[in-house]
């Protein structure tokens, strides 16, 4: 079943810019380990002021496991971007899991 990761993070003032530029230059560099590992899309969300989810989608949540060290590897190359989300979270609030339902929208 698909898998999803999904990071929520906010960016410091001035720095949107450079986390748009951060995972461009990511996924030219590290996408055919990523795709290897198993992911299908990324997609990088601007939700609010300076605040983001970061979302993988993946064949299943294995691939998600086998990926973490270049999310890991990720996370460190944008940590001085990233202010603190507050409530013991630090800088950022993960999430992943595998999909219960999906639905083609186009065709259901």
């Amino acid at each position: 079943m698909t898998a999803y990761n999904i990071v929520r993070v906010r960016v410091k003032p001035g720095s949107e810019d450079a986390l748009i530029a951060h995972h461009d230059a990511l996924l030219k560099s590290d996408g055919e380990q990523f795709k290897a590992a198993g992911m299908r899309r990324f997609s990088l969300v601007k939700t609010g002021d300076r605040t983001f989810c970061i979302v993988g989608e993946w064949d299943g949540f294995d691939s998600i496991v086998k990926a973490r060290p270049q999310m890991i590897k990720s996370l460190d190359g944008m940590r001085s971007m990233l202010e603190d989300l507050g409530g013991d979270l630090g800088v950022t609030d993960p999430a992943s899991g595998e999909a219960v339902a999906e639905y083609n929208i186009t065709t259901h």
